[in-house]
């Protein structure tokens, strides 16, 4: 495998994405007097934050941020998060993480929410790689890239000395 980053996404093209998700997420959600907005640890949170940001700004609904962590290496749920998942009854939430690949990570995050009725659930991710394992669509996302297997994406975000990216390895 080559060792050679291809640029996929720059951090202006990042930024442009995540607003263009705010505004599809406001318009979906345009009635509602709150949205909560679950970022999936460690990248999806740093999406999460930044919708949050532009939403507080453009919608007239509050919205609030909450972490979900999941070990996306175990072959069972284990997650820990900083909410009271009763919490979230009866409301929006949108779970947001930085790649869609299997979908087992998305698939695990659904898993919080399983047994509190929920008014909607959606997905958002950056970037959609088309090799789901797990029956997982999203609802935003902003690139989706036909890769072969073998390839990785690295998403880089908030990573003090780099600039925003996404690369194609």
């Amino acid at each position: 495998m080559s060792s050679q980053k291809l640029l996929i996404l720059s951090q202006q093209q990042i930024q442009q994405k995540i607003d263009r998700i705010a505004y599809q997420i406001l318009e979906d959600n345009f009635d509602e007097k709150e949205i909560l907005i679950a970022g999936m640890l460690p990248r999806g949170t740093h999406i999460a934050q930044r919708l949050k940001n532009i939403l507080d700004e453009i919608a007239p609904f509050k919205s609030k941020l909450l972490t979900i962590d999941v070990d996306r290496n175990s072959s069972s749920l284990n997650a820990k998060y900083d909410f009271d998942v009763a919490d979230c009854r009866n409301k929006v939430v949108i779970l947001v993480d930085d790649v869609l690949n299997s979908g087992k990570a998305l698939a695990y995050g659904f898993g919080v929410f399983l047994n509190v009725p929920l008014k909607k659930l959606r997905t958002v991710v950056l970037v959609d790689r088309n090799h789901k394992s797990f029956p997982i669509t999203t609802d935003y996302s902003g690139i989706a890239l036909s890769t072969i297997i073998k390839q990785h994406v690295d998403v880089v975000l908030n990573k003090e000395g780099e600039e925003d990216a996404v690369y194609l390895m």
